[in-house]
Formats: C-alpha cells, structure tokens, sequence
C-alpha cells in the first residue's frame, strides 16, 4: 500500500499580490477570532459570555450618554494613533507614545499650575499648544538617540515613557501637588478658563474631539496626497531606493517621531484641559500602547484608523460595564486589546503570504 504524506513543515512564500478584498476583511476577522476567543477565556473563568458580551458590545450602544463616553474615549486614541501611523509606515516605531502623552500633560498643566488666578479665553488653546509642544520635546529625545547613534527607537522611547511616569509621580507628590488636596497626589483644580468648551451639551464630549477628526483629515492628505508623506512611505517600503532617490533616512526618522509625540502630546493636554481638569496620577491610563492597536487594527491608513478607535473606545467603555454588570476583571478587558492585535497581525500575515507545503514523498508501507 502507498501512502503520502508530508516531509517537513510547510513555509510562508510572499504573495506577489496582496488581495484588497481580503486586506479590508482582516481586521473583521481579527475581531471575530478575538471575541471568539475570549468567549471561551470566559466560560473557563465562570463568567456568563452572553453577559460580557452584552455589556462589552451593546451596552455602549444603547443610551446617548453611553456613547458620548464612546466618542470621548476615541478621541484621544484617534489622535495618538494617527501620529503613530505616520512614522510605522515609514517604519520608525514610536512605543513610547505613553510617555509623550505624559509630557504633554505635564506641559499643558504648568499654565493652570504656576498662574491659577490668569483669566481670558487664551488659556485653553495655549495648553494644547504647550502640550502638543511638550510631546514633540520628549520625542526628539528618542530621535537624536536614533540619528545620531543609530540606538533602537523602540527601546528608547519605550524607556522614556518609563522615565515619564516617574517625573509625573515626582511632580504630584513634590512641588505640584494640591496643598488642600488631602494628601492625594494631584494638582490642584484647573479654573474654567483652562477647560475646552462642550461640544455636545449633557456629555463631556469637548471640542477638541472636532480637532481631532481635524487632524485626522490632515492626516489623509499628509499621507495620501503630499510629496512629504510620499517620501516617508518610499523610504518605510523600499529604503534602498529612497535612498538613492536622495531621501533622507535621518530626516524621516525625525519627522515622524516629532509628529507622533506632537499629537500625543496634544491628546495629554486635552485629556487634563477636559474630562479631568486636573493633573493626576491617572492620566497615565494606557492610551499610547493602545493607540499602537489602534493604528495597525486600521491597517494604518487614515480612515481605518477613525473606525478603529471607535472599535477599541467601545471596548474600553463595554469593558467597565462588563465589570460591575458580568464581575469580569479589568485584567480581561486587557487581555482582550492584546489579542485583538496578535489576531490582526496573523491574519494580515496570511493577507501577504500562503502556506507552501513541501512536496510530499511517496512512501511505500507494507
């Protein structure tokens, strides 16, 4: 009797087109594999899944109120991701969006902090400046590192977020904390003219959700339509030919990293000048790394990276109601980010590549 049967494992051989129609459809996939998966993860925890799927997924959905938290939550990771995916596609990647949005935080708070009693309309936009100014800073440590002594961006900027916390804990229990706070480690309550207006009466939606879907469009025409973001994205597909096309590695490593920490830093001085109105501890919340899912869940392109961050904000808001309505720990709202990105990135590992089996011996067995 002959049988067949294979000789070793099979290999990835790159497609030598990728398929659109399964490009769009990998990160539906990815979120079908990844609900699919954490369902079982629920079943094994002792949770009822069409409890948290119901409070993860629908809940968001089924007042205004909820939902404006939706929108209030994307924004910032729509800002933050729309930065980072600059500089993936040229292929700099900024991890430390974290401590860039930290920094701007900080840099938006000096003004409330050092001159409590200044008035006027100013104040507001001038913090998101100073803020957006204050990431840019902190990622132009990153880039002189890289440039100049060709250190790995991602360890880099990954430490300084590290290094970012610290200052941030340093200020709010040393020379910025709020003397009549009770000891908490916060800045004091910023005044109302550090407060971006409401957008939507009711919500804390403010206007800086407006200058995001701003920038966002921005972004789209940066990327899509100008001659910077052509050469940024030549040098991140083929950096031989950008180079001898004349286009500067140094220059797009710069650039992306100060437009990724300039609108991280932006996202940090809405987040203290809006829904907390104050410098806390809490700001550190995780929005730079999960702006990271984000950006490759949107396939780095400008439009999916808009319905992307309103795919992750719905999970962030559906994962509290999760906890108090199904007791689901947050650590499972977390492990649920992380596998919605390892399910991307598989699927858009086979978008770009097939399986080849090797050719199979013919065995003859007795």
């Amino acid at each position: 009797m002959s049988v067949w049967f294979p000789t070793s494992l099979p290999t990835l051989v790159r497609r030598e087109r990728a398929s659109l129609a399964a490009a769009l459809g990998a990160p539906v996939i990815a979120l079908g594999g990844a609900i699919a998966l954490n369902l079982g993860l629920y079943v094994l925890m002792g949770r009822d899944p069409a409890a948290v799927v119901y409070a993860m997924l629908f809940e968001p959905f089924l007042s205004w109120a909820s939902f404006s938290e939706v929108l209030l939550k994307a924004g910032p990771l729509l800002l933050i991701a729309q930065g980072l995916a600059i500089g993936f596609r040229a292929k700099v990647f900024n991890i430390g969006a974290e401590g860039q949005f930290i920094l701007g935080a900080i840099f938006a708070s000096a003004i409330p902090v050092w001159f409590p009693q200044a008035s006027g309309p100013w104040i507001w936009p001038a913090m998101l400046l100073l803020g957006a100014i204050g990431g840019a800073i902190w990622a132009s440590l990153t880039a002189f590192w890289r440039v100049r002594l060709n250190a790995n961006e991602i360890l880099v900027s990954l430490m300084l977020s590290l290094v970012a916390a610290q200052l941030l804990n340093y200020l709010l229990l040393g020379p910025w904390k709020d003397p009549n706070g009770f000891n908490f480690p916060q800045s004091v309550m910023f005044q109302s003219d550090a407060m971006v207006p409401t957008l939507i009466a009711g919500t804390r939606v403010n206007v800086s959700f407006l200058i995001t879907l701003g920038l966002s469009v921005a972004a789209w025409v940066f990327m899509q339509r100008s001659f910077i973001g052509y050469k940024l994205q030549v040098g991140g597909l083929a950096p031989r030919a950008a180079g001898y096309a004349g286009f500067r590695e140094g220059w797009a490593i710069w650039l992306s990293l100060l437009i990724g920490g300039f609108a991280a830093g932006l996202a940090g001085a809405a987040e203290v000048a809006g829904p907390l109105g104050q410098l806390q501890r809490s700001v550190a919340s995780g929005y730079g790394y999960a702006a990271i899912i984000v950006a490759y869940l949107g396939g780095l392109h400008p439009i999916g990276i808009v319905v992307s961050a309103l795919v992750m904000a719905v999970i962030y808001i559906g994962g509290d109601n999760a906890m108090v309505s199904a007791s689901l720990p947050i650590a499972a709202v977390r492990v649920f980010q992380g596998s919605l990105l390892l399910a991307y990135l598989i699927a858009v590992a086979f978008v770009r590549y097939r399986l080849e089996w090797p050719r199979s011996a013919q065995r003859s067995v007795s």
